[in-house]
């Protein structure tokens, strides 16, 4: 004859994982349980749905448009880059002071004949430049944020007309295209 044994360990229930979200209240019942004393629905808090698929990494971390509102007045300012840019491309200056300012476009053709126009002037090759001057400019706007100027500049006995297109970018004006005679 054998002797029964008891045990003391009871049987297990085996549950499922949960789900990597809680489960969804139904909108019908949460509202109705948990509105206030006026009758308005309580804050119910999800995960946000933002879907970034179709989104590039330059269209969210990229250059921004800015409205004119938000941007200084481009006569006063294309008047000044205008001189520096002239300054940069005669040897004067270095091409690093307009690069916050311009696109990589315009910023190559202006250090280019910058570089061209210094190693002239170390050669002996041409006079010492002058200092550019501006003397007129007129500004057109022909869309929100975008400013297109027309520019008379002065070095010395020779007169120059350039033209440049702005537009306004993370808060500040920036020459997007640029065309001297």
């Amino acid at each position: 004859m054998s002797p029964t044994v008891t045990s003391h360990l009871r049987s297990v229930n085996v549950i499922p994982a949960p789900g990597p979200r809680p489960p969804a209240i139904p909108l019908g019942e949460a509202l109705r349980r948990s509105a206030d004393h006026v009758g308005h629905p309580a804050y119910v808090q999800d995960a946000l749905a933002v879907d970034l698929a179709h989104a590039s990494d330059e269209q969210l971390f990229g250059p921004q448009r800015t409205a004119r509102a938000d941007l200084p007045e481009p006569g006063q300012w294309v008047t000044q880059i205008a001189q520096a840019i002239v300054e940069v491309m005669s040897g004067l200056r270095p091409a690093a002071q307009v690069v916050r300012w311009t696109t990589p476009q315009v910023y190559a053709v202006i250090a280019r004949r910058g570089a061209l126009a210094a190693r002239r002037r170390a050669s002996g090759t041409r006079a010492t430049a002058q200092r550019a001057r501006v003397i007129s400019v007129r500004v057109c706007e022909p869309a929100d944020g975008v400013a297109e100027c027309a520019v008379v500049v002065s070095e010395g006995v020779r007169v120059r007309a350039m033209a440049a297109r702005l537009a306004g970018q993370d808060g500040r004006w920036r020459v997007e295209a640029l065309q001297i005679g």
